[in-house]
């Protein structure tokens, strides 16, 4: 799974570390009965949404974060150890070279001049049962080399995630701050809420992303994923280059172009 994938920068143990050279995951598990649980700053624990997910289901509480995430999942079982592939590590030590701190949009595809690739990545997922009932889960190890501390969207409810029974649920990648500033899946699912298709709904966010920042988000990669609750999918991207996988009962598995701002 992605989380022990070490070449994905992007999730668990694979991902680039902080500017300090920790590597910190965020994470976030939600139903369309409103239960969720997410884990942020959390360190040495590799599959944080799993964590996020024991959150949900053993606490009263809907986030844990740094040590006290890792603490909790200690007394769950789960195995600590520290984490910092060579190759992340390589990265990072280059990128102290510059200290630079450059996202680049549509990062997984591409290299910043003079040193490694600043990852901003995130894998979410988006799930319907043959009975229209919703769920979702976004995990990432967020923007590499990042200031210490620093949570982006993904484990933040109803930014990075949103789920809403009779709705549809909601989820984004791309540089997180931009997605916080407005609130985005759950902008999103509400969209849906007053009639928008999913397609159209991730695209009035992104809009109002745009609308709100103007200059300051040029170069940036913001992208929403939606799914209806009739099974209707959606996407949009505020760059070209952003693409999303939809696997139907059957198991087939299609990838697709997500329609974005700037074409």
């Amino acid at each position: 799974m992605p989380e022990v994938d070490l070449t994905n920068h992007s999730v668990g143990e694979g991902g680039y570390p902080d500017r300090d050279g920790h590597v910190t995951l965020d994470a976030i598990v939600m139903d369309d009965a409103g239960a969720v649980g997410a884990v942020a700053a959390l360190e040495e624990v590799v599959h944080a949404v799993s964590v996020a997910r024991r959150v949900m289901e053993k606490t009263p509480h809907t986030m844990l974060v740094g040590e006290g995430a890792t603490q909790f999942a200690m007394a769950q079982g789960f195995e600590r150890r520290k984490f910092l592939t060579a190759e992340a590590e390589a990265a990072w030590r280059e990128w102290l070279k510059s200290s630079r701190y450059e996202p680049i949009a549509n990062i997984e595809n591409k290299r910043s001049a003079g040193g490694p690739a600043l990852n901003h990545d995130t894998l979410g997922i988006l799930a319907r049962s043959p009975e229209g009932r919703l769920a979702g889960a976004c995990t990432t190890s967020g923007m590499a080399f990042k200031m210490h501390g620093r949570v982006g969207d993904s484990p933040q409810c109803g930014c990075g995630l949103f789920v809403e029974r009779g709705v549809g649920a909601a989820t984004s990648t791309g540089v997180g701050e931009e997605v916080t500033r407005i609130a985005g899946s759950a902008r999103v699912v509400a969209s849906m809420r007053a009639g928008l298709s999913p397609g159209a709904a991730c695209r009035e966010a992104v809009a109002h992303i745009a609308q709100l920042r103007g200059a300051a988000i040029k170069g940036v990669q913001v992208a929403f994923l939606a799914l209806s609750a009739r099974g209707e999918v959606g996407a949009y991207a505020l760059m070209p280059g952003f693409t999303y996988a939809v696997t139907d009962e059957q198991g087939n598995t299609q990838i697709r172009p997500a329609p974005s701002l700037t074409e």
